[in-house]
C-alpha cells in the first residue's frame, strides 16, 4: 500500500511541478503586485480602485453583464436541453453537434459577425427599416446591448451542454412520476428538475459567469471604448498606461468575483437539493 502511494507521488509530483513554476507562481507574482504600495503591503491599491468613479462604474457593469448573460443563458439553457433529452438518440447527438459547431469557430470570427449584423447598414437595421419600425438606422454596436448579445451567444452553448448532461442522468420516471402526483408544469420544473440537475447548473453557471468577466474579445469590438469591462480596462492599464499595479487589483477582483458567483451558485443548488 505505502509503495504505491510512493509510486503514485512520483508520478504526480513532475506536472504538480510544471503547474507551480509556469501557472501559480506567475499568478502569484501578479496578484502580489495589487497589495504593494508606498508604505509596504496594504489594501490602499484596492481602496484607491473603488474610489474613482469610473471604475465603480465598469465594476458594476461588468457584474451586471455577466449576470444578465448568466440569468438568462440559464433560461434558454433549461428550454434547450430538455428539448434535446426529448429527443430520440440520433437526433439528439445531431443537435448536439450544431450546439457544439460554434464552439469550433473563433470567437474572433463570431464577434465580427455581430458588426454584420448589429451595423448601421446590418440585417437588423435593414429589417426594422423595411418594416417601418425606424426611420433610420438604430446604433446598437459599441452599446451594452450589443455586449450582451455577442457575450450571450459566445457561452450559450456551454450552459446547454452542461444542463443536458445533466438532464440525461436524471431519473426516466421522475418527472412522468411527478406528472401523475398532480404537480403542474412550473412545480415539476422547480420541485424535481432543478434540485436534480443543480451540479450541471453550478458548473455551467460558473463557466458562462466567469467568462463573461473575463472575455476580452467581444467587449473590445461590440463595446469599443465606450462600454469598458474589467478585462478591456485590465488591457488598458497594462498596455497603455504600463500600471501593472492596478493591473494586478482588477485581476485580483476578476478572481474574487468568479470565486463568489461559484460559491453562490452552489449555495443555491445546496439549498434547492435540500428542499
Amino acid at each position: 500500500m505505502f509503495e504505491n502511494k510512493f509510486v503514485g507521488m512520483a508520478l504526480v509530483l513532475p506536472g504538480v511541478l510544471f503547474a507551480a513554476l509556469v501557472f501559480l507562481l506567475p499568478v502569484g507574482y501578479l496578484l502580489a503586485e495589487g497589495f504593494q504600495s508606498a508604505d509596504g503591503w496594504s489594501f490602499s491599491p484596492y481602496i484607491e480602485f473603488f474610489s474613482s468613479e469610473r471604475n465603480r462604474t465598469v465594476f458594476l457593469r461588468t457584474l451586471k453583464l455577466g449576470a444578465m448573460v448568466t440569468v438568462v443563458s440559464t433560461i434558454i439553457g433549461y428550454a434547450a436541453a430538455w428539448s434535446i433529452v426529448s429527443l430520440k438518440p440520433t437526433s439528439r447527438g445531431r443537435l448536439i453537434g450544431l450546439v457544439i459547431l460554434p464552439l469550433m469557430i473563433s470567437p474572433v470570427a463570431r464577434t465580427y459577425a455581430w458588426i454584420v449584423i448589429l451595423g448601421r447598414t446590418g440585417i437588423v437595421n435593414q429589417a426594422l427599416m423595411t418594416i417601418g419600425l425606424s426611420d433610420e438606422p438604430i446604433r446598437f454596436l459599441f452599446t451594452e446591448t450589443a455586449v450582451f448579445i455577442g457575450l450571450l451567444q459566445l457561452f450559450l452553448p456551454l450552459m446547454i451542454l452542461s444542463l443536458s448532461s445533466a438532464m440525461e442522468n436524471m431519473p426516466a420516471d421522475a418527472v412522468a412520476a411527478a406528472r401523475v402526483l398532480g404537480a403542474n408544469p412550473l412545480q415539476v420544473f422547480w420541485k424535481v428538475i432543478l434540485p436534480l440537475t443543480r451540479e450541471g447548473l453550478v458548473i455551467g453557471g460558473t463557466l458562462v459567469f466567469t467568462g463573461s468577466l473575463t472575455a476580452f474579445i467581444t467587449p473590445a469590438i461590440l463595446g469599443g471604448s465606450k462600454v469598458l469591462m474589467l478585462e478591456t480596462l485590465l488591457y488598458q492599464r497594462v498596455t497603455v498606461a504600463n500600471d501593472i499595479a492596478s493591473a494586478s487589483v482588477i485581476a485580483m477582483i476578476l478572481i474574487v468575483m468568479s470565486f463568489c458567483a461559484n460559491q453562490l451558485l452552489k449555495r443555491v443548488a445546496t439549498a434547492r437539493g435540500a428542499k
